[in-house]
């Protein structure tokens, strides 16, 4: 049977002990996009959303976000963040977003460039609701990861 590290010998859901881990540098990517109309996307542009300036709002969304994941994610641990970016691409019909995490540390940083990417995300679809009804936020996924006992990985899409 495979043996679950976020549960006890009972079932019972617990933090790992990363205590004797090396800390090592880490750094994770999480890419995701959020589909709206092209009269959305020129408003954001533009800067002439109703509710501000929407790309730096969702920026600093997303890395306060990530600096709060522990708290958001029950059994993630608190981590120092060494660097944190949040990059934004509006496209014709969609904003591309890019959340890169870094830290050097016992546990990695994919969970704070999820979150960061998300809550972003999100941000950009609160302040846009009102003007497009039909956006779609989608992809949000990790794209890249290094550092730790498992290394580099790199999605392949």
């Amino acid at each position: 049977m495979t043996e679950f590290t976020h549960l006890d010998a009972e079932g019972n859901a617990r933090m790992v002990d990363v205590g004797d881990k090396p800390a090592t540098r880490r750094r994770a990517v999480a890419r995701g996009r959020v589909t709206m109309s092209p009269v959305t996307a020129t408003a954001l542009l533009e800067g002439t959303v109703p509710k501000g300036d929407v790309l730096a709002v969702a920026r600093v969304a997303g890395i306060q976000a990530a600096k709060r994941t522990w708290e958001l994610i029950p059994l993630c641990h608190p981590l120092s963040l060494s660097a944190l970016s949040v990059d934004l691409v509006v496209g014709e019909d969609h904003v591309a977003l890019e959340a890169v995490a870094e830290t050097v540390g016992p546990t990695g940083v994919e969970m704070e460039a999820l979150t960061a990417c998300s809550v972003a995300a999100l941000t950009i679809y609160d302040m846009c609701k009102a003007l497009d009804k039909h956006m779609v936020i989608e992809g949000v996924a990790l794209w890249e990861k290094d550092g730790g006992r498992s290394g580099s990985w790199r999605r392949n899409e």
